[in-house]
Protein backbone atom coordinates (compact mmCIF):
# COMPACT_ATOMS: atom_id res chain seq x y z
CA UNK A 1 0.00 0.00 0.00
CA UNK A 2 2.89 2.37 0.73
CA UNK A 3 4.11 2.06 -2.85
CA UNK A 4 0.64 2.84 -4.18
CA UNK A 5 -0.07 5.92 -2.07
CA UNK A 6 3.41 7.37 -1.45
CA UNK A 7 5.20 9.12 -4.32
CA UNK A 8 8.77 10.20 -3.50
CA UNK A 9 10.16 13.21 -5.33
CA UNK A 10 11.21 12.28 -8.86
CA UNK A 11 8.79 9.35 -9.22
CA UNK A 12 5.58 11.16 -10.20
CA UNK A 13 6.63 13.75 -12.75
CA UNK A 14 5.20 14.44 -16.20
CA UNK A 15 6.37 16.89 -18.85
CA UNK A 16 7.40 20.20 -17.28
CA UNK A 17 6.15 19.14 -13.84
CA UNK A 18 8.40 17.29 -11.41
CA UNK A 19 5.26 16.39 -9.45
CA UNK A 20 2.11 15.42 -11.35
CA UNK A 21 -0.71 13.79 -9.41
CA UNK A 22 -3.87 13.40 -11.53
CA UNK A 23 -6.75 11.02 -12.13
CA UNK A 24 -4.41 9.05 -14.35
CA UNK A 25 -3.35 7.30 -11.14
CA UNK A 26 -5.32 4.18 -10.33
CA UNK A 27 -7.91 4.88 -7.65
CA UNK A 28 -7.56 8.67 -7.78
CA UNK A 29 -10.59 10.67 -8.93
CA UNK A 30 -11.23 14.17 -7.64
CA UNK A 31 -8.01 16.12 -6.99
CA UNK A 32 -4.75 16.95 -8.70
CA UNK A 33 -1.42 18.56 -7.91
CA UNK A 34 1.31 19.71 -10.25
CA UNK A 35 4.57 21.29 -9.10
CA UNK A 36 7.13 22.93 -11.40
CA UNK A 37 10.48 24.60 -10.82
CA UNK A 38 10.91 27.35 -13.40
CA UNK A 39 14.17 28.96 -14.37
CA UNK A 40 14.47 32.69 -15.05
CA UNK A 41 11.46 33.75 -17.20
CA UNK A 42 10.44 30.10 -17.56
CA UNK A 43 6.79 29.20 -18.14
CA UNK A 44 4.38 26.30 -17.77
CA UNK A 45 0.97 26.01 -19.41
CA UNK A 46 -2.09 23.94 -18.65
CA UNK A 47 -5.61 23.49 -19.99
CA UNK A 48 -7.77 23.17 -16.91
CA UNK A 49 -10.43 21.03 -18.62
CA UNK A 50 -13.13 20.05 -16.12
CA UNK A 51 -11.00 21.10 -13.13
CA UNK A 52 -10.59 24.34 -11.23
CA UNK A 53 -7.04 25.30 -10.22
CA UNK A 54 -5.42 27.38 -7.49
CA UNK A 55 -1.97 28.71 -8.40
CA UNK A 56 0.22 28.72 -5.26
CA UNK A 57 3.75 30.20 -5.30
CA UNK A 58 6.00 27.95 -3.22
CA UNK A 59 9.12 30.05 -3.80
CA UNK A 60 9.41 33.18 -5.91
CA UNK A 61 7.01 35.43 -7.84
CA UNK A 62 4.83 34.64 -10.85
CA UNK A 63 2.77 36.22 -13.61
CA UNK A 64 -0.45 34.30 -14.20
CA UNK A 65 -2.47 34.54 -17.42
CA UNK A 66 -5.71 32.69 -18.08
CA UNK A 67 -8.12 32.71 -20.99
CA UNK A 68 -11.49 31.51 -19.73
CA UNK A 69 -14.20 29.45 -21.41
CA UNK A 70 -15.73 32.61 -22.93
CA UNK A 71 -12.41 33.73 -24.45
CA UNK A 72 -11.83 36.51 -21.92
CA UNK A 73 -8.20 37.05 -20.88
CA UNK A 74 -7.28 37.56 -17.21
CA UNK A 75 -3.95 38.44 -15.62
CA UNK A 76 -2.59 38.44 -12.07
CA UNK A 77 0.81 39.16 -10.57
CA UNK A 78 1.61 36.96 -7.59
CA UNK A 79 4.23 38.45 -5.28
CA UNK A 80 4.82 35.06 -3.69
CA UNK A 81 7.48 34.53 -1.05
CA UNK A 82 11.05 33.40 -0.49
CA UNK A 83 10.02 29.91 0.64
CA UNK A 84 7.05 28.06 2.12
CA UNK A 85 8.48 28.77 5.59
CA UNK A 86 8.51 32.55 5.03
CA UNK A 87 4.77 33.07 5.57
CA UNK A 88 1.55 32.90 3.55
CA UNK A 89 1.28 33.96 -0.09
CA UNK A 90 -1.17 35.47 -2.52
CA UNK A 91 -2.77 32.92 -4.88
CA UNK A 92 -4.83 32.89 -8.07
CA UNK A 93 -8.04 30.96 -8.73
CA UNK A 94 -8.50 29.67 -12.30
CA UNK A 95 -11.87 28.19 -13.34
CA UNK A 96 -12.57 25.08 -15.35
CA UNK A 97 -12.43 25.36 -19.13
CA UNK A 98 -9.51 27.81 -19.10
CA UNK A 99 -6.09 27.96 -20.73
CA UNK A 100 -3.53 28.82 -18.06
CA UNK A 101 0.05 30.10 -18.30
CA UNK A 102 2.31 30.67 -15.30
CA UNK A 103 5.58 32.56 -15.85
CA UNK A 104 8.47 33.00 -13.42
CA UNK A 105 8.74 36.70 -12.54
CA UNK A 106 11.61 36.28 -10.07
CA UNK A 107 15.30 37.06 -10.46
CA UNK A 108 16.20 33.38 -10.29
CA UNK A 109 14.62 29.91 -10.11
CA UNK A 110 11.11 29.73 -8.64
CA UNK A 111 8.71 26.95 -7.69
CA UNK A 112 4.94 26.91 -8.17
CA UNK A 113 2.13 24.48 -7.30
CA UNK A 114 -1.08 24.07 -9.31
CA UNK A 115 -3.73 22.61 -6.99
CA UNK A 116 -6.73 21.19 -8.82
CA UNK A 117 -10.11 19.57 -8.30
CA UNK A 118 -12.89 18.37 -10.58
CA UNK A 119 -15.39 21.25 -10.83
CA UNK A 120 -18.66 19.91 -12.20
CA UNK A 121 -21.14 20.84 -9.45
CA UNK A 122 -21.85 24.45 -10.44
CA UNK A 123 -23.78 25.04 -13.67
CA UNK A 124 -21.15 27.49 -14.95
CA UNK A 125 -17.47 28.16 -14.23
CA UNK A 126 -16.69 30.67 -11.50
CA UNK A 127 -14.67 33.81 -12.32
CA UNK A 128 -10.90 34.07 -12.34
CA UNK A 129 -9.56 36.01 -9.36
CA UNK A 130 -6.49 36.82 -7.31
CA UNK A 131 -6.60 36.31 -3.54
CA UNK A 132 -4.20 38.82 -1.93
CA UNK A 133 -2.05 37.64 0.97
CA UNK A 134 -3.86 40.08 3.26
CA UNK A 135 -7.04 38.02 2.74
CA UNK A 136 -5.39 34.72 3.75
CA UNK A 137 -6.20 33.91 7.39
CA UNK A 138 -3.46 32.29 9.46
CA UNK A 139 -4.75 29.96 12.16
CA UNK A 140 -2.67 28.70 15.10
CA UNK A 141 -4.14 25.24 15.71
CA UNK A 142 -3.52 22.93 18.62
CA UNK A 143 -1.21 23.61 21.58
CA UNK A 144 1.99 22.35 23.16
CA UNK A 145 3.71 19.73 21.00
CA UNK A 146 0.61 19.61 18.77
CA UNK A 147 0.94 23.29 17.78
CA UNK A 148 0.95 24.11 14.07
CA UNK A 149 0.26 27.03 11.73
CA UNK A 150 -2.51 26.71 9.13
CA UNK A 151 -2.80 29.10 6.18
CA UNK A 152 -6.35 28.93 4.85
CA UNK A 153 -6.10 30.38 1.32
CA UNK A 154 -8.48 27.87 -0.28
CA UNK A 155 -11.00 26.92 2.38
CA UNK A 156 -14.77 27.48 1.96
CA UNK A 157 -14.74 30.43 4.38
CA UNK A 158 -12.10 32.25 2.30
CA UNK A 159 -12.49 31.19 -1.34
CA UNK A 160 -15.70 30.65 -3.29
CA UNK A 161 -15.10 27.57 -5.45
CA UNK A 162 -16.88 24.59 -6.91
CA UNK A 163 -15.20 21.68 -5.11
CA UNK A 164 -11.61 22.38 -4.12
CA UNK A 165 -10.50 22.82 -0.52
CA UNK A 166 -6.83 23.71 -0.04
CA UNK A 167 -4.57 24.99 2.70
CA UNK A 168 -0.99 24.70 3.90
CA UNK A 169 0.38 23.76 7.31
CA UNK A 170 3.74 24.49 8.96
CA UNK A 171 4.78 22.34 11.91
CA UNK A 172 7.80 23.40 14.00
CA UNK A 173 10.56 20.89 14.68
CA UNK A 174 9.58 18.35 17.32
CA UNK A 175 5.81 18.84 16.93
CA UNK A 176 2.99 16.68 15.60
CA UNK A 177 0.23 17.95 13.32
CA UNK A 178 -2.69 16.46 11.42
CA UNK A 179 -3.51 15.24 14.92
CA UNK A 180 -5.51 13.66 16.51
CA UNK A 181 -5.83 11.20 13.63
CA UNK A 182 -9.03 11.91 11.74
CA UNK A 183 -10.87 10.89 8.62
CA UNK A 184 -13.26 12.36 6.05
CA UNK A 185 -14.29 9.51 3.80
CA UNK A 186 -18.07 9.21 4.32
CA UNK A 187 -21.00 11.50 3.50
CA UNK A 188 -22.83 11.99 6.82
CA UNK A 189 -24.97 15.09 6.84
CA UNK A 190 -23.50 17.72 9.15
CA UNK A 191 -20.93 15.28 10.57
CA UNK A 192 -18.46 14.17 7.88
CA UNK A 193 -17.78 14.80 4.21
CA UNK A 194 -16.11 12.42 1.76
CA UNK A 195 -12.86 14.03 0.58
CA UNK A 196 -9.78 12.45 -0.93
CA UNK A 197 -6.63 14.35 0.07
CA UNK A 198 -3.15 15.11 -1.25
CA UNK A 199 -0.24 15.90 1.07
CA UNK A 200 2.76 17.59 -0.60
CA UNK A 201 5.76 18.01 1.73
CA UNK A 202 8.75 20.26 2.16
CA UNK A 203 11.19 19.97 5.06
CA UNK A 204 14.02 22.18 6.31
CA UNK A 205 16.70 21.95 8.98
CA UNK A 206 16.56 24.38 11.89
CA UNK A 207 19.12 27.22 11.94
CA UNK A 208 22.51 26.03 13.12
CA UNK A 209 22.22 22.55 11.64
CA UNK A 210 25.41 21.17 10.04
CA UNK A 211 25.82 21.03 6.28
CA UNK A 212 25.23 17.27 6.23
CA UNK A 213 21.81 17.45 7.92
CA UNK A 214 19.09 15.43 6.18
CA UNK A 215 15.66 17.07 6.75
CA UNK A 216 12.98 14.43 7.11
CA UNK A 217 9.41 14.02 8.38
CA UNK A 218 6.85 11.23 8.76
CA UNK A 219 3.22 10.67 7.77
CA UNK A 220 0.80 8.04 9.04
CA UNK A 221 -2.39 6.76 7.34
CA UNK A 222 -4.41 3.77 8.55
CA UNK A 223 -7.82 2.37 7.76
CA UNK A 224 -10.89 0.78 9.22
CA UNK A 225 -11.75 -2.93 9.19
CA UNK A 226 -14.13 -2.28 6.31
CA UNK A 227 -11.68 -0.14 4.31
CA UNK A 228 -8.09 -1.06 5.19
CA UNK A 229 -5.08 1.08 4.31
CA UNK A 230 -1.65 1.05 5.92
CA UNK A 231 0.96 3.75 5.35
CA UNK A 232 3.87 4.95 7.48
CA UNK A 233 6.03 7.08 5.23
CA UNK A 234 9.33 8.87 5.68
CA UNK A 235 8.98 12.09 3.67
CA UNK A 236 11.38 14.68 2.30
CA UNK A 237 10.96 17.83 0.21
CA UNK A 238 8.91 17.15 -2.91
CA UNK A 239 7.37 13.91 -1.66
CA UNK A 240 3.62 13.27 -1.90
CA UNK A 241 1.34 11.08 0.22
CA UNK A 242 -2.19 10.36 -1.02
CA UNK A 243 -5.09 9.70 1.35
CA UNK A 244 -7.97 8.02 -0.51
CA UNK A 245 -9.72 7.13 2.76
CA UNK A 246 -9.03 6.22 6.36
CA UNK A 247 -7.59 7.85 9.45
CA UNK A 248 -4.61 10.09 8.75
CA UNK A 249 -2.18 11.62 11.19
CA UNK A 250 0.03 12.39 12.75
CA UNK A 251 2.30 14.29 10.39
CA UNK A 252 5.51 14.36 12.42
CA UNK A 253 8.31 16.92 12.42
CA UNK A 254 11.30 15.31 14.16
CA UNK A 255 13.49 17.44 16.45
CA UNK A 256 15.75 19.59 14.28
CA UNK A 257 13.50 19.71 11.22
CA UNK A 258 10.53 21.97 10.41
CA UNK A 259 7.78 20.37 8.32
CA UNK A 260 5.52 21.98 5.69
CA UNK A 261 2.67 20.35 3.82
CA UNK A 262 0.22 21.55 1.19
CA UNK A 263 -3.21 19.89 1.32
CA UNK A 264 -5.60 19.56 -1.62
CA UNK A 265 -9.04 18.02 -1.02
CA UNK A 266 -12.26 17.37 -2.94
CA UNK A 267 -14.92 14.71 -3.14
CA UNK A 268 -18.18 13.61 -4.73
CA UNK A 269 -20.59 15.17 -2.23
CA UNK A 270 -22.84 18.11 -3.00
CA UNK A 271 -21.59 20.12 -0.02
CA UNK A 272 -18.14 21.76 -0.15
CA UNK A 273 -17.08 21.46 3.49
CA UNK A 274 -14.23 20.03 5.58
CA UNK A 275 -16.11 17.94 8.15
CA UNK A 276 -13.96 15.41 9.97
CA UNK A 277 -14.32 12.60 12.47
CA UNK A 278 -11.54 11.96 15.02
CA UNK A 279 -10.33 8.45 15.74
CA UNK A 280 -12.25 7.80 18.97
CA UNK A 281 -9.16 6.27 20.55
CA UNK A 282 -7.28 9.57 20.26
CA UNK A 283 -9.84 12.35 20.01
CA UNK A 284 -9.57 13.08 23.75
CA UNK A 285 -6.21 14.76 23.06
CA UNK A 286 -8.00 17.87 21.78
CA UNK A 287 -9.30 18.50 25.29
CA UNK A 288 -5.78 18.62 26.69
CA UNK A 289 -4.92 21.70 24.63
CA UNK A 290 -6.99 23.97 26.88
CA UNK A 291 -4.30 23.80 29.58
CA UNK A 292 -1.32 24.22 27.23
CA UNK A 293 0.18 27.24 25.47
CA UNK A 294 0.62 27.48 21.71
CA UNK A 295 4.23 26.92 20.66
CA UNK A 296 5.93 30.36 20.87
CA UNK A 297 7.79 29.67 17.60
CA UNK A 298 4.49 30.25 15.79
CA UNK A 299 3.56 31.90 13.55
CA UNK A 300 6.75 31.27 11.59
CA UNK A 301 6.14 33.74 8.80
CA UNK A 302 3.93 36.38 10.38
CA UNK A 303 0.28 36.34 11.42
CA UNK A 304 -2.45 37.88 9.24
Amino acid sequence: MTERWVHPYGTAGAGDFEVSITDALDGWEHTSLRVATLQLAGEVTLSTGDSEVIVVPLAGSFDVTATDHAGERHEAQLTGRESVFAGPTDVAYVPRGARLAVRNASDGPAKVALCGAKATKRPAPLPFRRVPVTDVPVELRGAGMASREVRNFGTPQVLDADSIIACEVVTPAGNWSSYPPHKHDEERDGVETALEEIYYFEVRAEPGAPAGADPVGYQRVYGTAARPIEVLAEVRSGDVVLVPHGWHGPAMAPPGYDLYYLNVMAGPGATRAWLICDDPAHGWVRGSWATQDVDPRLPMGGLR
